[in-house]
Order: structure tokens, then sequence, then C-alpha cells
């Protein structure tokens, strides 16, 4: 018995809660953040302005659980967490840093009346 290929338009295709989570409000954000390396959370909540702390730990952690993001833990006073792309978060970034480019680009203040 052969497995049916993936098809994100039904209901019971698991793609559907990563292109879910791809939807989200921070997330596009978050990865294209984490490019260049590991970062730290601190780094990361100063560079995506208006996220606030529970929602940044949200989204790590639900990029986490979905195997886009790692998140390493050092084991020094002060705890130092870095958060980094996983392989395939890596293999998301180009289509995640298109669409955040595509949207810079292509933003048009409404005229006002």
């Amino acid at each position: 018995m052969t497995t049916p290929a993936p098809d994100a338009f039904l209901k019971a295709c698991p793609s559907r809660a990563l292109l879910a989570r791809i939807a989200e409000k921070w997330t596009l954000l978050v990865l294209v953040a984490l490019e260049h390396g590991p970062v730290r959370f601190g780094t990361l909540r100063r560079q995506i302005e208006g996220v606030s702390q529970k929602m940044l730990t949200q989204t790590l952690r639900a990029l986490e659980s979905d195997g886009l993001v790692s998140r390493r833990l050092y084991d020094e006073m002060p705890l130092r967490v870095e958060y980094a792309l996983t392989l395939r978060g890596r293999s998301l970034l180009p289509l995640a840093a298109s669409l955040k480019h595509w949207a810079e680009e292509n933003f048009l203040p409404q005229p006002t009346p």
C-alpha cells in the first residue's frame, strides 16, 4: 500500500500545521533574524521591534518543536541560551527572506483622503 502524496488542501495533511506556523505573525521575522547564525534571546527581542517576551518565547518554542530552530543552553552564570536554524529551518530561509523582502518592497502607504 502506498502512502498518498502530501496535499495541504486536505484537512488531514500534516503539512497544514507547518503552513499555519509559518503564517503566524512573528515566525518569518524570527527565521530571518537567525540567518547569520546563533542568536541570544535578548538580541532577538531587540532586533524584532514590537514582539513581547511572551510571544517571542512562544514562537521560538513552536519553531523548535517543528524542527526549524534549535535551542542551546550554556551552563554558565548567568545562564546563556542561543537559538539557531536547523537544516530544515535553513531550507526555509530563502523563502522567508524573499517574502520579507517582497513585503518591504511592495508596501505602499494608503493615500490620506
